[in-house]
C-alpha cells in the first residue's frame, strides 16, 4: 500500500481525494432528494448534478423548505469542493510541465558535439527532420508554443525560449555542441545570436563550433561574417544555382543528387578525421590498400598541419592524425572506415601481423616514407593558391 502512495505526488493525492469528494456529494445529494422529496433516482441525480455545477437550471420538482436548506447545504459544499479540485488540477497541471523541462534538461545535459537549431520553422523543421535521419543529435530552440508542441509529438529535445538571449542558448548546450544552426526569419536576430554564440564558443580552428546561418539578404553576409558565423547561406541563390545546374548540366545534377542528398542510402559523400594512434595515423592509401579494404574513393584530404586541401590526393601521401578524408562511398563501409581505420586506439589492428597487402608479415612500409613537410619547406607547387597569390598556380597531385 506504501508503494501505491509513492507513486503519486501529493498535488495529485489531493486531486485524487477531491474527486472522491465529489462522488461522495453525488451520492449523499441524490439519496437526500430521494428521502427528503420522495424523488426518483433519476430526479434527485440531476437536481444534484445541476446544483453542485451551478449551471442554473430550474428545480427539478417544486422543493420543500427541508429540500430547499438541504440543497443550500450541499451547494455550499459543492462550489467549495470544486474551486479546490480545479486550483489543484492547474497546480498539477504546472508541476507535470516543469518536470517534464527538467526531464529534457537532463537528457540535453548529457548531449555532446550535437548541433543547435535556432528556429523551428519550415526550414527549421527539414533541416531536423535531415540531421535526425543521419543519426546526428539535434537540440531545436523556439519560443513559439505551437512549435514547441509539433516538438514534444516528434519526440525532439528543445528549449522553448529566446535564441538571442545567452541562457538559452546554454542550455540548449551550446558549450559541448559540434554546430549552431541559425535559420531565424531575421537576419538581425541571426546576427545577434552569432556573436553571442561566439563569445560562449570562441573560434578554436577545424574542430570548434561551427556555425551555419541562412540569409534572406545578399547584404547581410559579411556582417553574419564578422559575428562569427562560419559559413552563410542564402536559400534563394542555392535555390537559383541548383535551378540553372539542372538545366545547363541535368546528368551532373542527378548524380550530385544521388551522391549528396540526404535520402540517397546507397552511396554518400562523407568526411572522416583520423585522430592518433588510429590505424590510418602514420600510413599512406597505398600501404594499406585503402580502395580494397574499405571500398571508398578518397576525392580529397584537408591536411590537419597546413590547411592546404589535396584534390585527388596521391596514394603514397602519407597521412596524419588531424587530417580530414572526403570519401565517397557506401555508408556502411563509411562506417567501418571511421570506426576501424580513423578512430583513436585501432592502430594496433590485423595490419601489423599480415602486414601491407603484397609485403612481407609485420613489416610497416611507412617507415620509409618522409615525415610530413613543415609549411615553411613546401614548394610553390605544392603551397595553396591564396598562398602564392594570382601569379602561381599549384601542380595537381598525381591520380589515384
Amino acid at each position: 500500500m506504501a508503494r501505491r502512495r509513492a507513486r503519486f505526488s501529493p498535488t495529485a493525492r489531493e486531486a485524487l481525494l477531491g474527486v472522491s469528494a465529489i462522488s461522495v456529494l453525488l451520492a449523499v445529494g441524490t439519496a437526500g432528494y430521494m428521502a427528503i422529496e420522495g424523488w426518483t433516482a433519476m430526479d434527485a441525480l440531476y437536481m444534484t448534478f445541476i446544483t453542485l455545477a451551478t449551471i442554473g437550471f430550474g428545480e427539478t420538482h417544486p422543493l420543500s423548505t427541508t429540500g430547499r436548506l438541504f440543497t443550500m447545504a450541499i451547494s455550499t459544499v459543492g462550489i467549495g469542493t470544486f474551486a479546490y479540485i480545479a486550483a489543484r488540477l492547474v497546480q498539477l497541471v504546472l508541476t507535470t510541465q516543469r518536470f517534464r523541462e527538467r526531464l529534457m534538461q537532463r537528457r540535453i545535459d548529457q548531449l555532446e558535439n550535437h548541433y543547435v537549431i535556432c528556429g523551428y520553422g519550415r526550414l527549421g523543421q527539414r533541416l531536423t527532420r535531415d540531421l535526425l535521419a543521419a543519426g546526428r543529435e539535434v537540440v531545436v530552440i523556439d519560443r513559439r508554443s505551437d512549435r514547441v508542441e509539433a516538438l514534444n509529438e516528434a519526440g525532439v529535445l528543445y528549449v522553448q525560449g529566446e535564441a538571442e538571449e545567452e541562457e538559452t542558448l546554454r542550455s540548449a548546450g551550446l558549450a559541448r555542441a559540434a554546430g549552431l544552426v541559425l535559420v531565424l526569419p531575421q537576419d538581425a536576430a541571426n546576427v545577434f545570436v552569432a556573436l553571442t554564440a561566439r563569445e560562449i564558443r570562441p573560434r578554436e580552428g577545424l574542430r570548434g563550433l561551427l556555425i551555419v546561418a541562412r540569409t534572406n539578404e545578399q547584404a547581410s553576409i559579411p556582417k553574419l561574417l564578422r559575428a562569427g558565423a562560419d559559413k552563410v547561406i542564402s536559400p534563394i541563390e542555392i535555390g537559383a544555382d541548383r535551378m540553372a545546374q539542372t538545366i545547363l548540366r541535368p546528368n551532373v545534377d542527378r548524380f550530385m543528387e544521388q551522391v549528396l542528398g540526404v535520402g540517397a542510402l546507397d552511396f554518400n559523400m562523407e568526411e572522416a578525421r583520423i585522430e592518433r594512434t588510429s590505424f590510418l595515423d602514420g600510413r599512406s592509401l597505398a600501404e594499406i590498400d585503402f580502395r580494397r579494404r574499405f571500398d571508398t574513393i578518397v576525392v580529397g584530404i584537408l591536411k590537419g598541419t597546413t590547411g592546404q586541401w589535396r584534390f585527388n590526393p596521391d596514394a603514397a601521401l602519407p597521412l596524419r592524425a588531424g587530417d580530414t578524408l572526403v570519401v565517397l562511398g557506401p555508408p556502411r563501409m563509411i562506417h567501418r572506415l571511421r570506426e576501424e581505420g580513423c578512430a583513436a586506439g585501432t592502430a594496433t589492428s590485423d595490419f601489423f601481423r599480415t602486414g601491407p597487402p603484397g609485403g612481407p608479415s609485420g613489416t610497416r612500409a611507412l617507415d620509409v616514407l618522409p615525415e610530413e613537410p613543415r609549411p615553411e619547406d613546401l614548394s610553390p607547387a605544392d603551397l595553396p593558391p591564396d598562398v602564392l597569390g594570382d601569379g602561381h598556380k599549384p601542380s595537381m597531385p598525381p591520380v589515384l
